[in-house]
């Protein structure tokens, strides 16, 4: 019996984690000795509570998913931004070499999505000031490094998980908590022991809010630091928070009084993208916890749309193979996959192809990017298609 309800890459590469209908499907198609070749679309017809765009995420394990079957696969680039209806993944190949894995592939998909949206989202709502990720805490340790790279690539400028930001490549960003402060015993002298115990190249950012007001917390760090303090946290709870705008609006007022204009002010606690619509031009940097962490799952379905080359699908779905063309502008084409687009049908402007090959006959054949570069990629296209929160 293992210690911890969770499942070994093994388990997920041999199919384990699958529902077991897949299993039972297999079984009838291979003793019946039914081998026929499908294409399949991954979709969504609906994003959470109504979201118009998508990020999508997890198509690197999906590719160390299906590598070795013998499979071709079509994605959009990890990062792209995509909308309902729009084929993300597809899959062609013999159904029973690959059905048992639409579980996993699926779950892989949509949570990585829902939390990439969830990050974009915020960093759009805190007007691309920092967004760091502070939420692996909410979910089960077993998906942290998956939390925190989704976080990473859908716009957050950091995460505070140790292994999920050794696995991209980045270093964890944190401040400190008010264990240190409370099992200290004094806020200016926990201060004063991080700012002599931990690496220079760490930011001193002082937690101001455990014992007193934030406000004089906030000048107590100040003089304490002096030129080191980098930035003042404030992570007060609702319950003490009242307008925490004026909190915020407050301590800025204070600090800037007394020459303290350099010490910039992270905010955490609670926040969502509603809440940073109404802090992101009072505070400098914001902690985001559970409303990225546990965002809601984008909810993606596996679909059947054509066997041995003849386009079939169930109700409520489009049968035939597709393509998904997008121009320099931001507008979106979904078209039969023999009909060619060079310009856009509303601008004129040149399109590309959103669905290219990942997988040729079991390999890998499209390049995997580095989280930062995806991150890059992701903020782009915010900017450039001047994507909203409506």
């Amino acid at each position: 019996m293992k210690d911890f309800y969770i499942a070994h890459e093994d388990d997920i590469k041999a199919g384990r984690t699958t529902d077991v209908y897949f299993i039972r499907t297999k079984k009838i198609l291979v003793e019946k000795g039914i081998h026929r070749r499908v294409f399949v679309d991954v979709t969504t017809t609906s994003l959470p509570k109504g979201w118009k765009w998508g990020v999508l995420a997890g198509i690197e394990e999906v590719a160390k998913l299906l590598e070795g079957l013998p499979v071709n696969v079509y994605a959009m680039p990890e990062g792209t931004i995509f909308h309902p209806y729009e084929p993300v993944l597809q899959i062609e190949g013999f159904y029973e070499e690959f059905g048992i894995y639409e579980t996993a592939l699926l779950g892989m998909l949509s949570q990585a999505s829902g939390i990439a949206t969830a990050a974009l989202r915020t960093k759009i709502a805190a007007k691309f000031k920092p967004v760091y990720s502070f939420g692996i805490r909410h979910m089960h340790p077993a998906i942290a490094p998956m939390i925190d790279r989704s976080a990473f690539i859908g716009g957050c400028d950091g995460v505070s998980g140790v292994l999920g930001a050794e696995m991209m490549g980045e270093k964890p960003v944190g401040t400190m908590p008010h264990a240190l402060i409370l099992v200290v015993g004094d806020q200016v002298k926990a201060w004063k022991y991080f700012d002599e115990v931990v690496e220079p190249e760490v930011p001193r950012t002082a937690l101001v809010d455990t014992l007193c007001d934030e406000k004089f917390e906030a000048l107590m760090a100040a003089e304490a630091l002096g030129e080191r303090l980098t930035a003042v946290r404030l992570d007060t709870p609702s319950s003490r928070r009242g307008n925490f705008r004026r909190i915020i609006e407050e301590v800025r007022w204070e600090l800037d009084l007394r020459g303290h204009e350099n010490v910039k002010i992270f905010v955490s606690g609670g926040l969502d993208e509603e809440s940073l619509g109404e802090l992101a031009d009072v505070a400098d940097a914001f902690g985001v916890g559970g409303s990225i962490a546990s965002a809601k799952p984008v909810d993606f379905s596996l679909d059947i749309v054509e066997i041995e080359g003849k386009p079939v699908t169930k109700r409520g779905k489009l049968s035939g193979r597709k393509q998904i063309y997008r121009c320099e502008n931001g507008h979106y084409h979904r078209v039969p996959a023999d009909k060619k687009l060079e310009r856009c049908p509303v601008c004129g402007a040149k399109v590309e192809p959103l669905l290219r090959p990942l997988i040729e006959n079991g390999e890998i054949v499209a390049e995997l990017p580095k989280a930062r570069e995806i991150r890059e990629y992701v903020l782009e296209q915010a900017k450039k298609f001047n994507l909203t929160l409506d």
